[in-house]
């Protein structure tokens, strides 16, 4: 009998001591956390360029507890004919991931896709003629499919 109490016990004061962590874990990322997210995953070219600067300096981003992490374009190419699609996915990953641990996924994933493909559009802008083409073609694709299944 004093066993199980004594676990019960502990397993009680261990659920605390993690609903605690964890909440002090939140506390601790600066209140404007949400706006810097909002700004870097805007379907501008500044924002963009925001979040490519902050990428490459995550360091100083540390308290705000960003998940940077990517697999990129998932399970299609990241360059695909060539194209250079690797970072638009790679900050379409930071948007998905940075809004559900925020738990405002639903509320944002519209305007996520759509910036991915804005950004999709910019690098097939480097193009011309029927190469442009083919690149916004694959940008299309890429767009619709995480509309539909991202």
């Amino acid at each position: 009998m004093h066993r199980r109490l004594a676990t019960g016990l502990a397993a009680s004061a261990l659920a605390v001591t993690t609903v605690v962590a964890t909440a002090a874990t939140a506390d601790a990322a600066p209140a404007d956390k949400p706006r810097v997210l909002a700004s870097w995953t805007q379907t501008s070219a500044s924002s963009y360029s925001a979040w490519t600067a902050a990428r490459a300096n995550q360091s100083a981003w540390a308290a705000y507890g960003f998940d940077w992490t990517t697999d990129y374009c998932s399970s299609s190419p990241d360059n695909p004919f060539g194209f250079p699609f690797s970072t638009s996915c790679a900050r379409h990953d930071f948007g998905y991931r940075n809004y559900k641990d925020a738990g405002s996924f639903s509320a944002n994933k519209s305007r996520l896709d759509s910036a991915f493909y804005e950004d999709l559009k910019r690098v097939c802008a480097r193009y011309g003629g029927a190469t442009k083409t083919a690149c916004n073609s694959t940008a299309w694709t890429y767009y619709q499919a995480v509309r539909a299944f991202g």
